[in-house]
């Protein structure tokens, strides 16, 4: 029994002393770096290295923070990343706190699951996710419109178009899908300029882009198996049922 005593004052002790040199270097990283907006620092599993989360990214520091490590730390035994989790919590968004009035809605079935998609119209790997989210069951999708002018000018005036169609849904999906020009005016009120000011202010900055019930952020055209299993879990994780 003493033993046992003897080994968890010294546990509480050992984790007294790494909570102290977390926020210790903290601290000092926040003094050195004023400009950088340092969230958590804690040792990682190579002693003397620890894993700092700043902003959205994460990256890795020795004591004196002078030194740093960009990339993904594999723990080499079973090839786990170490980091992209932890990369992926950083970039989490609020999900519930997305302008959905401003984007085109689908439903399918129940609708349980839900997603919302920032996509340009003119993107040929916004063509191809939206055939693969066409296919998707006890779905809500929300479709905000975002343009990227820059390689597709004259995206801005055809997700204008279908903002202002009778039918958006069908619109849409006519436009991405089957090749079919939206016959809409483009000057009624619509919400693409807001979603583009949006998107930059998430920090999504390309398309497709997607945000899951849960925050995480999926990048690009990703298949309707692999969406399926990405919403499942996501629901999942909101819903506390595994």
């Amino acid at each position: 029994m003493k033993q046992l005593i003897s080994a968890l004052v010294i546990t509480s002790a050992s984790l007294s002393v790494a909570m102290a040199d977390n926020a210790s270097l903290l601290t000092t990283l926040k003094q050195k770096y004023p400009a950088t907006q340092f969230k958590t620092v804690k040792e990682s599993e190579i002693k003397g290295i620890y894993e700092v989360v700043m902003g959205k990214n994460v990256a890795y520091t020795d004591k004196t923070g002078d030194y740093f490590l960009f990339g993904n730390l594999i723990r080499m035994k079973d090839q786990a990343d170490l980091t992209k989790s932890k990369v992926e919590e950083a970039n989490k968004l609020d999900f519930a706190k997305l302008p959905f009035h401003q984007a085109i809605k689908f439903v399918a079935g129940n609708g349980q699951r839900k997603i919302a998609v920032f996509s340009d119209p003119d993107c040929p790997y916004c063509k191809r996710f939206e055939h693969e989210l066409a296919k998707l069951d006890n779905i809500t999708i929300y479709i905000f419109e975002n343009p990227i002018t820059e390689l597709h000018p004259d995206a801005i005036k055809v997700a204008r178009q279908i903002w202002c169609s009778k039918d958006q849904q069908a619109a849409w999906r006519n436009y991405l899908i089957n090749q079919q020009k939206p016959d809409a005016p483009s000057d009624c009120e619509n919400p693409v300029n807001a979603n583009i000011k949006l998107a930059q202010q998430l920090g999504l900055n390309g398309t497709p882009m997607s945000v899951l019930e849960d925050g995480k952020v999926n990048v690009g055209a990703s298949s309707a198996v692999e969406l399926d299993t990405l919403l499942n879990d996501a629901h999942a994780q909101v819903t506390g049922r595994k």
